[in-house]
């Protein structure tokens, strides 16, 4: 049996300590920074921001959520404004803190949306290179709905929170924080596509055929509104681009940040 892997670095910011992997790569290219699902942590990426820094000679740093992976937990209960104060406060401080100058944002899921938002809001301070989304949520639609309920009955009654429990310090805390809020009749009118215009990077949006969360309607709301170029890549795959089908995931993504700065 191999031993266990050792713990990650953490680091403080605002009074909480998140956990994060640092992987080296060229400081003359604008690093990568990993933003993970509504469910993930630095761990469940499986490895993908590691393959796709090799595949591209960048630093990548990927970070657990504060309730995810082994993070401390949130202060205080999670509201609807989670993904737009995780891209006001949290990535401009890690950026900061870390020294990742003008990063290519990598985002999955609630991890996508947050990218967005961060890029959107992106200044002359906090400028990113580029954005890579793989099946991000810019509005709450109701095949989303139905699978994040679906999800609340794996958990409760099938396996979901015991294969979670080997990724999380708390696993409660890590699901019920995404599930109370996404299911809240108060967070159904969540839309973040009026601030899609504000993003002007070159950006990479990854979409599944068959995504259980979402439609393909998500990355078209971000080509057509964002102010600069977006290239739309559909697979047939469900959620997780970079896990279910990842060679094709895997070579598209690394392409598209090997032709960026």
């Amino acid at each position: 049996m191999s031993d266990p892997a050792p713990p990650l670095p953490r680091i403080e910011l605002h009074g909480s300590a998140y956990e994060y992997d640092d992987v080296p790569g060229d400081p003359a290219l604008a690093p990568l920074l990993f933003l993970h699902e509504g469910l993930g942590s630095v761990g469940l990426w499986r490895g993908f921001h590691r393959r796709i820094a090799a595949a591209t000679g960048r630093r990548a740093v990927a970070y657990s959520r504060l309730g995810h992976g082994f993070s401390d937990l949130p202060p205080a209960k999670r509201t609807r404004s989670f993904m737009h104060d995780e891209a006001t406060h949290v990535v401009p401080a890690l950026t900061g803190a870390l020294g990742l100058d003008e990063p290519v944002l990598v985002g999955h899921s609630d991890g996508a949306s947050i990218a967005l938002l961060h890029a959107a809001r992106a200044d002359g301070a906090t400028p990113v290179s580029g954005l890579v989304v793989l099946a991000p949520h810019v509005f709450v639609e109701q095949l989303g709905l139905d699978g994040i309920a679906a999800a609340r009955t794996a958990f409760t009654e099938g396996g979901l929170r015991a294969r979670m429990a080997r990724h999380h310090r708390d696993v409660d805390v890590t699901f019920w924080s995404w599930n109370d809020v996404w299911l809240d009749p108060d967070f159904r009118d969540w839309d973040i596509r009026p601030e899609l215009p504000g993003i002007s990077c070159p950006a990479l949006a990854v979409q599944g055929e068959v995504d259980q969360y979402g439609s393909m309607t998500h990355v078209e709301a971000v080509r057509d509104a964002a102010t600069g170029p977006v290239e739309l890549l559909a697979l047939r795959c469900g959620h997780s681009p970079h896990l279910e089908v990842a060679e094709p995931t895997e070579r598209a993504v690394a392409e598209f940040i090997r032709a960026l700065p």
